[in-house]
């Protein structure tokens, strides 16, 4: 067959209900997740304050949603979301992690990576993990386990957790990079250990202030959450770790450039705290966290130029989105609040991360692949994360067990641009944090939402409650909102809609009791 016939051969298996990709060349997949990153941060997305022309690219080539949702307002919960196809709400007890929790995706769970990797495909995590990591005691100068190759990875390169806890070194499958044995490494959430500075006791040697939380061991000029001793040849220097996980992305694709891969490149940026590279600094205006931005649209940009380079741009599906909604001020003192100016980091919604209203989990979101995915598309179609184990699974022929990714939904239709139809309801979940003394947790209070159509009801949860500046979206009755015409949830419809109220609220207790949401 001619190369004519097979792009036309494999436009048509595409077109037909219940067809995969056929088997002669599966997709590449990329799932490129950023964090913290708003509805509002992008260009393509209607900034004027800032412009993100490779992220522009990316939607100009593809498919741009305008309803997509992260499965919770908050990074950790997303990402085990995403990676099993399971709302974290139904796993009691799942929040923010320290960087020393144990892992959260215990072997022998189905994941995404799993059912990928039983497709065929070659399976790599480069960037953020943040899902815990052994068994509750991480020895960090031994070999990890469990880690991501024990739910689904072939490779991993990744940081235990975020930017601002500690340890702040990177491991490679089941080790910690450049780890010296004779400087061993150790980890404590509740004591200080070591004699190394912190910022609580040094300020003057800060890059820039952070509050109690944040005021721990000082790493590379910035203090972080915890305490840590050793591995002074294994820390990462912020200004370098975007150039470092690119480069690896880089590797592991050029690797596989043959055959299938999969690779959840999870950037850092914009979250705290933000160091940019030096050739970003000071080029948003916008302070530090703007300059991440820039800094994350370039790597977008060179993502794309290696696709181009190693010839495989065209057999390249990439899902761009972002964990939760934006936050401005989170434990530094950066400058995001005060040079804002006009910047609306979640554009028309209200609040950002930690929050259950809109701008906690409506965000940014593109689906790419030249000549599959409809180009220039904006597409209304309600999607979410969770989705992304149904809807690849259907793209690639993989199979799901019935009682593996409950809440993941078949949404291939809308992810390739060729419909607007999406879920009929989604549920945004987020915990409510509160601060005891310096340190700051979630209380383990669940707040969920369901969106469904133009309504979206809150339930009833606990008082008004604010977290780092933005309002959570909690209290004590039912709020109600009409999307559609009132997208900042400022008008609280409930008492005016009580039959809508009453009816959005026994659907949302009928989901969270079945324990499943897919049929």
């Amino acid at each position: 067959m001619t190369r004519r016939g097979m792009l036309l051969a494999s436009a048509a298996a595409l077109a037909l209900p219940g067809a995969a990709f056929p088997a002669a060349r599966k997709p590449n997949i990329i799932v490129l997740y950023a964090d913290d990153l708003g509805y509002g941060d992008l260009s393509c997305y209607g900034s004027t304050t800032i412009r993100t022309p490779n992220i522009d690219r990316l939607a100009a080539g593809g498919t741009r949603f305008t309803n997509a949702h992260s499965p919770s307002a908050t990074c950790t919960p997303s990402r085990y979301a995403l990676l099993t196809g399971d709302y974290a709400w139904r796993a009691s007890g799942i929040q923010i992690l320290p960087g020393d929790a144990p892992a959260l995706i215990r072997p022998g769970k189905f994941t995404l990576p799993t059912m990928l990797r039983q497709a065929g495909y070659a399976t790599g995590l480069v960037g953020k993990w943040h899902l815990g990591l052994g068994d509750g005691k991480v020895d960090w100068n031994g070999e990890i386990a469990p880690s991501p190759l024990d739910i689904g990875f072939d490779y991993g390169f990744f940081m235990p957790a975020t930017l601002d806890r500690v340890p702040t070194v990177l491991i490679e499958n089941r080790r910690v990079v450049n780890l010296d044995s004779a400087d061993p490494i150790q980890v404590n959430y509740h004591d200080r250990i070591g004699d190394e500075p912190t910022g609580f006791d040094h300020p003057e040697m800060l890059k820039f202030g952070a509050d109690p939380e944040h005021s721990n061991t000082i790493v590379n000029g910035i203090s972080r959450i915890g305490y840590m001793t050793g591995g002074k040849r294994a820390r990462w220097k912020d200004e370098e770790l975007s150039d470092v996980l690119l480069g690896k992305a880089v590797d592991f694709m050029a690797a596989r450039k043959d055959k299938p891969f999969f690779l959840y490149y999870a950037v850092n940026e914009p979250h705290v705290p933000r160091a940019p590279h030096p050739r970003f600094v000071g080029k948003s205006g916008m302070g530090p966290r703007g300059d991440a931005i820039l800094q994350l649209d370039w790597t977008v940009g060179e993502l794309l130029r290696s696709l181009d380079k190693l010839g495989i741009a065209s057999d390249t599906m990439i899902l761009f989105s972002s964990d939760n909604g934006p936050i401005l001020f989170d434990g530094y003192q950066d400058q995001a609040v005060e040079r804002a100016g006009k910047h609306r980091p979640a554009g028309p919604f209200s609040s950002g991360k930690y929050s259950i209203y809109e701008g906690g989990t409506r965000v940014p979101m593109i689906s790419w692949w030249p000549g599959h995915v409809r180009a220039g598309h904006v597409s209304t179609a309600l999607v979410d994360h969770v989705d992304l184990t149904a809807s690849l699974a259907k793209l690639v022929g993989g199979s799901m067990p019935q009682d593996s990714a409950v809440d993941s939904f078949d949404m291939l239709a809308p992810l390739l641009g060729k419909t607007d139809r999406g879920r009929d309801h989604v549920i945004e979940d987020t915990k409510l944090m509160v601060t005891t003394g310096t340190k700051v947790a979630s209380s383990g209070a669940r707040i969920l939402a369901i969106r469904a159509g133009d309504w979206k009801l809150i339930r009833a949860s606990v008082e008004p409650h604010a977290f780092h500046g933005n309002a959570i979206g909690t209290l004590p009755r039912h709020q109600l909102y009409n999307l559609a015409q009132d997208p900042g949830e400022r008008a609280d419809l409930a008492s005016k809609e009580p039959q809508r109220t009453a009816r959005m609220a026994a659907w949302l207790d009928r989901i969270e009791r079945a324990g499943r949401s897919r049929p």
